[in-house]
């Protein structure tokens, strides 16, 4: 009997609590998509059309890789913007250029269900209780929330570290043990553990050092290498970061918070603007008034809902006179052209800082 091997592609570091949960619900070989390089973004970009935006590009690399190293069942989440329809798209070229494999998609038509998400799981696993099947999920998306948790404390302190690289080590360590959790109990342990030891790494924070938040669209706020590890650069700054965007905002957050963030920006936007267009432009009004000293707005080229919250996130930027930095990314970018404007962005800023 062939040997299945079930792949899908990466988004940062959630890759580890998505092989967890398969690996428990499955009887297949777990081997997520290789690391992303431009090897990935290249092959996306051979086989995509033109305009396509930057995530469907990503996305498709990420399976011919896998395919490559034996992958037979390729999953992808699906849901939300166009993104809702890369699933078909990807499967009808993947299968125009010869490969075999089963594909399924966990979300259609831009929501799920419990027991949507389950039927999938059977046809991996026929012989999978629902009892199972929850407990495991509950498990994954805990796990989710608690990386999710410690990551905001991670980009508020990293770029001020006295040991450079102890906090990118403890958190690699972190994850490789939460990778190999027991359970409800034995990942609470760990998080605990891993908590503490984080909060004893030694840091040379000012208490009035840079704050800057960057919002934008999903794909690239969360998959650090489509943002040219944007985050990254800004800690070698010794800047405080503040990102929005993760899986546990996505995943039980957005959809309770949509009423109020309208109302707090009703004077700037009466709609939604599709996927996290609005979720922006309140997050803009927001650290204006929490006192940072910066924003940057990531999306991927082409990307319509943010497209058109740019106007209204320059608006109330202009209103405030709150500094704020756009970039669009595509297969063509430079480190070099980004680092360029971080620096010019960073010196303003500074300069801004010392006249408040």
């Amino acid at each position: 009997m062939k040997k299945e091997v079930i792949s899908f592609p990466h988004l940062g570091d959630y890759y580890v609590p998505i092989q967890f949960v398969l690996k428990k619900l499955t009887k297949h070989e777990v081997r997520p998509s290789p690391p992303i390089t431009k090897k990935t973004i290249e092959l996306g970009m051979l086989h995509s059309p033109d305009f396509v935006c930057i995530p469907f590009k990503y996305n498709l690399g990420n399976f011919i890789e896998s395919l490559e190293n034996g992958a037979t069942i390729l999953l992808q989440a699906g849901g939300g913007c166009r993104y809702g329809y890369y699933a078909e798209v990807q499967e009808k070229i993947l299968r125009d250029l010869g490969y075999s494999f089963q594909f399924y998609s966990l979300i259609d038509q831009d929501h799920f269900t419990v027991k949507e998400v389950y039927r999938t799981f059977r046809k991996l696993n026929p012989s999978l209780s629902f009892v199972k099947f929850a407990y495991y999920a509950l498990l994954a998306i805990w796990m989710i929330y608690l990386m999710d948790r410690q990551d905001h404390f991670i980009r508020s302190h990293i770029g001020f570290e006295v040991q450079e690289g102890s906090f990118e080590a403890l958190k690699k360590e972190m994850l490789e043990a939460f990778s190999k959790t027991k359970g409800y109990f034995s990942l609470y342990r760990t998080y605990r553990k891993y908590k503490k030891k984080f909060q004893q790494l030694e840091i040379q924070q000012p208490k009035d050092c840079m704050k800057v938040g960057i919002i934008g669209e999903l794909y690239t706020s969360m998959e650090p290498f489509s943002s040219y590890f944007i985050e990254k650069e800004l800690a070698k700054m010794h800047i405080e970061v503040k990102r929005f965007t993760n899986v546990s905002y996505l995943l039980y957050q957005k959809k309770w918070q949509t009423k109020r963030m309208l109302r707090k920006i009703s004077e700037y936007c009466t709609y939604r603007l599709g996927a996290d267009g609005m979720d922006n432009v309140y997050r803009c009004k927001y650290l204006i008034d929490e006192g940072f000293d910066g924003i940057i707005h990531i999306k991927p080229f082409g990307c319509t809902p943010e497209i058109g919250a740019i106007p209204i996130i320059r608006k109330i930027c202009n209103d405030y006179q709150m500094p704020v930095l756009f970039f669009s990314f595509d297969s063509e970018n430079s480190d070099t052209g980004i680092k360029t404007r971080l620096e010019a962005f960073y010196d303003m800023l500074q300069e801004r800082k010392k006249r408040l």
